[in-house]
């Protein structure tokens, strides 16, 4: 399941967020740019893709698009879990909801965490802090299969590194996902390793090697 985690979230608990072909599925739109299909060793499964969209993002442990499909990006990456983890609350950190997205999407912009669109904030519990009424750092939760949910969107604004509100929301993110049952995992860019340093003393095991790719069709 970890495997292929956005076909686990798009073919299990997160379906209403789906627009789904036989073996393959993607986001909506403005919900997210994560595509899946079931089985990426599958030529039929890509067919299916190529019904949904000509331009695909995708992550697993292995890629393996058929002729038509021309990568763009590839990154690699880490999936760390959270097994033994307890996460923390903060009280400094505050619920946010789609009224706060404008002021997300400008955190966003200027933190890059990576994709998140207007409808993210919808996939599950995002937490904020801000300084002086202004939101200068957020995490939340993306991908939930059965069991698993994902801390993802971690990012704080360049004038506030350095004094951990991405590891304190991390944590607090963490402890909701534990309270409602699933176990916390994420995913980090491999050349990231103050990044997965910091994971790690939050109480993430490092799992499977992943990769990040776009790709796109080309006949």
């Amino acid at each position: 399941m970890l495997e292929n985690p956005v076909w686990a979230a798009l073919s299990g608990p997160q379906a209403c967020f789906a627009e789904a072909s036989g073996d393959a599925a993607r986001y909506r739109s403005d919900v997210a740019p994560w595509c899946a299909v079931a089985d990426p060793a599958d030529p039929s499964a890509w067919a299916d893709l190529a019904t949904l969209t000509d331009q695909a993002a995708l992550t697993a442990p292995a890629l393996r698009p058929p002729a038509g499909w021309q990568p763009v990006t590839v990154i690699p990456g880490v999936q760390m879990v959270g097994h033994t983890m307890t996460g923390v609350h903060d009280p400094s950190a505050v619920r946010l909801t789609e009224t706060d997205v404008p002021e997300m999407l400008d955190l966003v912009s200027r933190a890059k965490p990576g994709p998140f669109g207007k409808r993210t904030v919808e996939l599950g519990n995002y937490l904020g802090i801000r300084h002086e009424g202004r939101l200068v750092a957020m995490a939340g939760e993306r991908f939930r299969l059965p069991g698993w949910t994902e801390v993802s969107a971690v990012c704080t604004d360049p004038d506030f590194r350095g004094q951990g509100f991405g590891a304190r929301l991390t944590m607090a993110v963490a402890a909701g996902i534990l309270e409602h049952g699933d176990l916390p995992f994420l995913h980090v860019a491999a050349e990231n390793a103050a990044a997965i340093r910091l994971y790690e003393r939050l109480g993430f095991q490092t799992g499977h090697e992943v990769v990040f790719a776009a790709y796109r069709r080309v006949d």
